[in-house]
């Protein structure tokens, strides 16, 4: 190993910082984080370490460096600009047996700030031994990505009990045992959803016991948005990188599906407008039975799954059959193509509310009668209409849409191979035909439509949207 690694108990020592810049100010403060009693020396500070000085929480040594400094201190960082003073500093550090870390000079520091994954107590620290640290900090986004929230709290909940689990689990083998069931078992899933006095008690009672009790299964709803694999969420994430079943929908995309655990089980139960899928009834057997052989089953959906995904029928099940259940949101297409598109679904100017609707059944347009349909200043949002365009749009103007009222079709919202198509709403129709526009596709009828027009890249013959996609797409990220 090129480096130690060593986790440092600060807490009451004395350090020095030598500098009075920014750099010095994030030493620091990540020092005073640890608990230590930290010193800067420098001849100036800026506004935020003399802030702190005056309130009591940093001394100062004002002037140029001295090796005196140095007298009592348990560590020291240079981070001047000054790359002798620094070496000076790592020198006379080295005479004392002092720890030094010089800034951005790997070759002068006994010791390396790495970057840090901060679950307190839970601590990740990530280093290249200074050879590459923006990749270090890259590696640590993706931590950040990968591990939960609450893995904090169940570690601090895990040490608050540890003199009682290491009674109960003399035994190394049974003490694995039971943290393994802290983590993959309900206590963390109650603390993810903020119950850390439920999740207590699973613990205690499992330690009355005198064992951990068996894994018991469970069904996560997972919203997997429109399709674009950078809208998925960090708990949706997490919860296919636990899943040991997937119940997913057609329209969730292979990049999505790339990202769950390799060797949880999938199956394909369809639910795509217009083409085959599994019936309801069966979606529900099949998550009840892999439940109770204890598993952890993701039920994937496009979308959200309490925006016309029969997410609210599928929870109400389970909650029936005594089956715990989460629910994890999704970007609802809505939103997702509409950003995608270019269109703001409310305005100032031209909405001030929105109606999300469903065209999708046989009696569904029938059902569609309320004044929201001839509102000019509400946006409708129109899931699965393109079956029954022609009748929608009947309906519209019957109700009193203005038959030159922006419209915007978005067909394949958020994929590299979006179209938007624009118009007018008496040519709707016509409009779906002449562009052979398939599912799935959303319907933005509205004022706002008509803001699809400005974006860069569009091309209005064809209604090409992939140019404007990658334009925002930059613009997003």
């Amino acid at each position: 190993m090129k480096l130690y690694p060593l986790f440092a108990d600060l807490t009451g020592l004395p350090v020095l910082v030598v500098g009075g810049g920014s750099v010095a100010y994030r030493k620091a403060e990540a020092l005073q984080a640890a608990g230590a009693r930290v010193t800067v020396g420098a001849p100036k500070l800026d506004e935020r370490l003399a802030r702190d000085v005056d309130d009591g929480t940093l001394a100062w040594r004002c002037g140029s460096f001295a090796p005196d400094w140095l007298d009592g201190m348990w560590l020291v960082i240079a981070a001047t600009d000054d790359r002798g003073l620094n070496a000076c500093v790592a020198e006379e550090a080295g005479k004392r047996r002092i720890f030094a870390n010089v800034v951005d000079d790997a070759e002068q520091s006994r010791f390396h700030v790495p970057a840090v994954v901060d679950r307190s107590p839970l601590m990740v620290a990530i280093s290249t031994a200074g050879a590459a640290p923006a990749l270090a900090r890259r590696v640590r986004e993706m931590l950040e990505r990968a591990l939960d929230n609450a893995l904090g709290t169940l570690v601090a909940l895990a040490q608050r009990h540890r003199a009682r689990i290491l009674q109960v689990h003399a035994d190394l083998a049974a003490r694995r045992a039971f943290y393994d069931w802290l983590y993959e078992g309900p206590v963390l899933s109650r603390l993810r959803r903020g119950q850390p006095q439920q999740a207590e008690r699973l613990l205690l009672d499992a330690l009355h016991a005198d064992k951990p009790r068996g894994r018991t299964g469970s069904v996560t709803l997972v919203g997997a948005g429109p399709g674009h694999p950078g809208l998925l969420t960090l708990q949706a994430l997490r919860a296919l990188n636990e899943a040991d079943v997937i119940l997913h929908d057609q329209l969730v995309s292979a990049e999505i599906l790339g990202m769950a655990r390799r060797d949880a089980e999938r199956f394909d139960v369809g639910k795509r407008c217009g083409g085959r899928h599994v019936p309801q009834e069966q979606i529900h057997r099949l998550m009840l039975a892999h439940a109770r052989e204890g598993r952890r089953v993701v039920r994937l959906k496009g979308g959200d799954p309490f925006v016309f995904g029969r997410g609210g029928e599928e929870l109400a099940f389970l909650r029936h059959h005594g089956i715990p259940c989460h629910v994890v949101p999704g970007i609802t297409a809505a939103v997702a193509c509409a950003a995608f598109a270019g269109i703001p679904l409310t305005h100032r100017d031209h909405a001030q509310s929105i109606c999300l609707l469903t065209a999708h059944g046989k009696d569904a347009v029938d059902a569609l009668d309320t004044p929201a349909l001839g509102d000019a200043r509400q946006t409708l949002a129109i899931y699965m209409g393109i079956e029954r365009i022609g009748s929608l749009t009947e309906r519209l103007l019957a109700h009193g849409r203005a038959a030159d009222t922006p419209v915007a079709i978005i067909e394949n919202g958020t994929l590299p191979q979006q179209r938007v198509i624009t118009g007018m709403l008496h040519a709707l129709p016509r409009l779906a035909q002449l562009h052979a526009v398939t599912t799935p596709a959303l319907l933005i009828i509205g004022e706002v439509a008509a803001f699809a027009q400005e974006q860069p890249g569009y091309d209005e013959r064809t209604g090409d949207g992939a140019a404007r996609l990658a334009t925002m797409e930059a613009e997003l990220t």
